[in-house]
């Protein structure tokens, strides 16, 4: 069964036969190769020739000696038609290539073809050769499921009372695709294997950490305190503390490791007065809360945090730019913008007694939309023209 993810391939569709590098990525495991296959059973829908369509898997063990630009340049050219009409490569992890960005350059600029990769680094697109096709590629990042891919691909009807329940599995095994359709005897150990893999092949591989237990223990931390302002100084000092010397550098380096292998986003203060990103500190949050719960071994609890996560990927999903605000000493949880529209969110479990979480925003000096968003149904309404809403049903609410 693949389900459908139409809005990520409505985008690749809209880019068929452009000049343009289609590159899809995101974390291990969140559905970029079964795009890919998509995208492939779509143009043979088109009726374009078998021979026109060249994929290639490089995880597979038939291409595991395709390692350099060169072993990629004499295999393409072997697979490639040459009669002059348009042909599509589609290449899924090309991570696994040194320096492709040449070989595949020089195939856009010498070949009549339409080109496709997937990869789940982020330094695919970071440094000097990938400079070589600046302004020429279209980035298409794929996250897990939304909520409502998840109720979706479990054939669960919107807005019943099981869409509460269903909520519960999606905050604890979280929107990985093969998890989804798992049972729930072996959702926790595929969980628990993606997780080993990204940090191990993803992080610990690729970044030559030889410490992967103190990688695990800043994962850990990390996963605990989605929400919090963090710094590389503060994760040092913690591990001092559980007798762990690594220096803030160390810990800066793991966190750029993180982040390039998509298992974490950072978002930045910024100054809603000043109008200036702030630079001390951030906050981090994981792709996915079935990931965050294996970080943090399924522990009950810090509920709050677990909210803001979900809050936080569901923006990214929808296409918003996401920051920390900050207003004098008050912080506000989220500034999304996106296509020139601003708005603002707080996030909190139940609502406290007093007002404090809407007075941040009812502060704010503009008219831009205000919500607050909370973990319980019966807190919803308005409050002087912020929106409360309970976050089952702000997660079906279409993307604006």
């Amino acid at each position: 069964f693949m389900y459908l993810r139409t809005q990520y391939l409505n985008k690749l569709i809209s880019c068929r036969d452009t000049d343009f590098i289609k590159i899809i990525t995101g974390v291990r495991r969140s559905g970029k190769s079964v795009l890919l296959k998509q995208y492939k059973e779509y143009l043979e829908s088109e009726n374009v020739p078998s021979d026109h369509i060249v994929y290639l898997n490089l995880e597979a063990y038939a291409y595991r000696n395709v390692q350099s630009k060169e072993d990629l340049g004499t295999l393409l050219e072997r697979l490639c038609p040459e009669d002059g009409n348009t042909f599509y490569l589609l290449i899924d992890e090309i991570q696994y290539v040194d320096s492709w960005q040449k070989v595949i350059n020089g195939f856009r600029i010498s070949y009549n073809c339409d080109i496709v990769l997937t990869g789940s680094n982020a330094k695919l697109l970071s440094g000097e050769l990938a400079s070589l096709l600046s302004g020429r590629y279209v980035e298409i990042p794929v996250y897990p499921f939304s909520f409502h891919e998840f109720l979706e691909a479990k054939g669960i009807p919107l807005n019943t009372r099981e869409t509460d329940i269903a909520y519960k599995e999606y905050e604890k095994y979280g929107g990985l695709p093969g998890v989804i359709l798992s049972s729930e005897e072996l959702k926790s150990g595929i969980l628990s294997g993606i997780y080993d893999s990204i940090l191990l092949n993803d992080i610990a591989s690729r970044g030559n950490v030889r410490d992967t237990f103190a990688l695990k223990r800043i994962v850990s931390f990390l996963a605990d305190n989605a929400g919090q302002m963090i710094s590389s100084t503060k994760i040092s000092n913690l591990l001092s503390h559980e007798k762990l010397s690594i220096s803030y550098h160390t810990v800066g380096k793991y966190l750029d490791l993180l982040q390039e292998a998509f298992l974490f986003y950072e978002a930045m203060p910024y100054d809603l007065r000043g109008k200036a990103y702030l630079r001390q500190n951030a906050k981090y949050f994981m792709a996915d809360h079935g990931l965050r719960n294996i970080a943090v071994g399924f522990q009950e609890g810090n509920y709050g945090n677990r909210l803001e996560n979900i809050v936080f990927m569901e923006l990214l999903r929808r296409g918003y730019t996401v920051d920390v605000g900050r207003l004098e000493e008050k912080e506000i949880d989220f500034i999304a913008r996106k296509n020139g529209s601003v708005e603002y969110y707080q996030v909190c479990y139940r609502l406290p007694s007093n007002t404090h979480e809407t007075d941040k925003l009812l502060q704010i000096p503009d008219n831009h939309r205000k919500v607050l968003i909370t973990g319980r149904y019966e807190d919803n309404g308005n409050v002087e023209g912020i929106e409360l809403l309970y976050i089952v049903d702000w997660l079906l609410t279409e993307n604006k």
